[in-house]
C-alpha cells in the first residue's frame, strides 16, 4: 500500500484529488495540508511515500518544500501537481527534486498513473515534459529572462505580482524585509524591468500568475 500525504491551498482540489486516489486499492491518502508549515508538521508526525504537492502555496511555496526535503536526505518521493503549464516550472521542479510534474488540466488517469510511478522511484513525466527535456539537452534554447532566476527571486516576482507587499512577503517567507528588498532588486535587475507594476505584467504575459 503506497502511503500519501496531499499539500495543496485549495480544499476542494485536495478533495478531488484524494477521491481520485483513495479510488485505488493500491494508494491510500494518510494526511493532507494546505500550506508550508501544515505539511512540515504534518510531515514529523505521519510517514508517506509519495507527497502529491502544489507549487503555488501560501508564503513558502513548494519549491521550498522540495528544496528542505532533498537537504534532510528524506526519502520522500515528490510528485508536483500544480495549475502552471509545464513550460514554466516543470524543470525547474525537477531539478529540485521532484520525481515527476502533472498538469491540474490533466485526467485522473493521468495522476493515478503518475503516482505509482513515482512511488517505485522512477521519474514520470508527460510527452510534452520529455519533449521538453530532449530540446533542453540537444538544442541552445533561447532561454527566458526569468528562467536566470534563483527559485527565492522567481518566488518574490510571483507574490509581488500577486498584491503582496514587501513586510508580507517578508514575513511568509521567514526572511527580513531588507532581504526580500535585495531579491527584488536582483529581479528587476535580472528582468530589465523599473518597478511593480511592469514586474506584474511581465509575470501575467509570462503565465506566471
Amino acid at each position: 500500500m503506497t502511503r500519501i500525504v496531499l499539500c495543496d491551498d485549495h480544499a476542494l482540489i485536495r478533495r478531488g484529488i484524494r477521491d481520485t486516489l483513495t479510488e485505488q486499492p493500491d494508494l491510500d491518502v494518510v494526511g493532507e495540508a494546505g500550506d508550508y508549515g501544515e505539511l512540515r508538521a504534518l510531515l514529523r508526525q505521519q510517514p508517506c511515500d509519495v507527497l502529491v504537492l502544489d507549487i503555488n502555496l501560501p508564503g513558502r511555496s513548494g519549491l521550498d518544500v522540495l528544496h528542505a526535503l532533498k537537504e534532510e536526505g528524506s526519502p520522500i518521493k515528490v510528485l508536483i501537481v500544480s495549475m502552471y503549464p509545464e513550460d514554466q516550472y516543470a524543470l525547474r521542479a525537477l531539478r529540485a527534486g521532484a520525481y515527476g510534474y502533472v498538469n491540474k488540466g490533466g485526467d485522473a488517469a493521468q495522476i493515478v498513473a503518475a503516482v505509482r510511478t513515482v512511488a517505485q522511484g522512477r521519474k514520470y513525466v508527460t510527452p510534452e515534459m520529455a519533449q521538453m527535456l530532449v530540446e533542453n539537452l540537444t538544442a541552445p534554447v533561447s532561454e527566458a529572462a526569468h528562467e536566470k532566476l534563483s527559485d527565492r527571486e522567481l518566488q518574490t516576482l510571483v507574490l509581488i505580482a500577486s498584491g503582496k507587499r514587501l513586510a508580507d512577503i517578508a514575513e511568509a517567507l521567514t526572511l527580513s524585509p531588507k532581504t526580500v528588498s535585495v531579491y527584488r532588486a536582483r529581479v528587476l535587475e535580472k528582468l530589465g524591468l523599473t518597478n511593480n507594476s511592469e514586474m506584474t505584467v511581465y509575470a501575467i504575459r509570462n503565465g506566471l500568475v
